[in-house]
């Protein structure tokens, strides 16, 4: 069975709307920010600014794997470009850990010698900067339930919601009680609460480039699940990887008894492994006889390769 190719692009172009109207949103919002962050002196203002700027690197990532992902794979590239997702998402952690470093050495300096900070412009444009993330947002939310792609994008918009809620907290405690140290508490605030998310960001983009196995995916279940199927001896050389943060694929040796029909199995295991596991794409060579291979009735993942040809079938890819 082939892949449902159709649904995934128009589920892309449905997706690809919203992210350019955010984008708007955010870049011409990011420059309003920028200057008034240095007419008034306010480090939160500035860090919120360095905050939305990744947004906008987010927004512009989903947009390219958004628009990559409709590409057909290549002679070069026989799974296409679903990888770009992950190569973009480690580059934006390590913009977010570059940023989070710059605001937290700046905050420093402040702590010192707490500068005099101009809070009625820092609350006015707290108070834009919200209101512009909430619209963000709320473009976002729809798509953030099915591409997690626009769900990356919608949660950093909302950190950033956080953020600009923290400027006007800033404000009005500088305002009213002359507090001049809540701006750098509050840029720390925002610095620390970036770290851990890029992190994670980068963690989840690195198991997809070192072909991990996808988050929520035990391998034992789907060894079991394989091994309860009707004929079925044993499961060995199985493999299940991420290609993307959404799709998975997996390979795996089946052995059998006589009586079993070749062609009906794969097709049983491959709608198995996409209704319970979300595996979209595998590739199932069926054996008789007794297992040889050292990954035989051990429960193990084979880590070796056998140069024989392979009898597949691909499951249809679920959304």
């Amino acid at each position: 069975m082939g892949h449902d190719h159709d649904h995934a692009s128009a589920a892309s172009i449905r997706h690809e709307k919203p992210l350019w109207w955010a984008l708007a949103l955010i870049v011409a919002f990011m420059g309003v920010e920028v200057v008034a962050a240095f007419a008034t002196n306010s480090l939160a203002l500035l860090s919120d600014a360095a905050h939305m700027a990744t947004d906008a690197l987010a927004l512009g990532i989903a947009l390219v794997a958004v628009r990559l992902s409709r590409r057909p794979p290549d002679a070069r590239r026989s799974f296409g470009y679903v990888r770009t997702e992950a190569m973009g998402a480690m580059l934006n952690g390590l913009l977010l850990f570059a940023l989070a470093g710059y605001i937290l050495w700046e905050s420093v300096h402040r702590f010192l010698v707490p500068p005099p900070v101009a809070s009625l412009g820092m609350l006015v444009v707290g108070v834009t900067g919200l209101a512009v993330n909430l619209v963000a947002m709320q473009l976002l939310k729809a798509g953030s339930g099915e591409s997690l792609n626009v769900k990356g994008a919608y949660l950093e918009v909302w950190a950033d919601m956080l953020g600009s809620v923290g400027v006007i907290v800033g404000a009005l405690v500088i305002h009213f009680t002359g507090w001049r140290l809540a701006d750098p508490i509050i840029a720390v605030a925002i610095g620390l609460w970036v770290l851990p998310r890029a992190w994670t960001l980068m963690r989840q983009a690195g198991n997809v480039l070192m072909m991990g196995v996808p988050d929520g995916i035990d391998l034992a279940e789907v060894r079991a699940a394989l091994a309860g199927l009707p004929g079925v001896s044993d499961v060995h050389d199985l493999h299940v990887w991420a290609l993307a943060s959404s799709r998975s694929a997996m390979t795996a040796h089946l052995v059998v008894d006589d009586s079993v029909d070749d062609r009906a199995l794969r097709h049983v295991a491959v709608e198995l492994l996409a209704q319970r596991f979300g595996i979209g794409h595998a590739t199932l060579q069926v054996e008789r006889g007794d297992c040889h291979g050292p990954d035989c009735g051990n429960g193990r993942t084979g880590a070796h390769e056998h140069a024989h040809d392979h009898d597949h079938d691909h499951a249809r890819h679920r959304h």
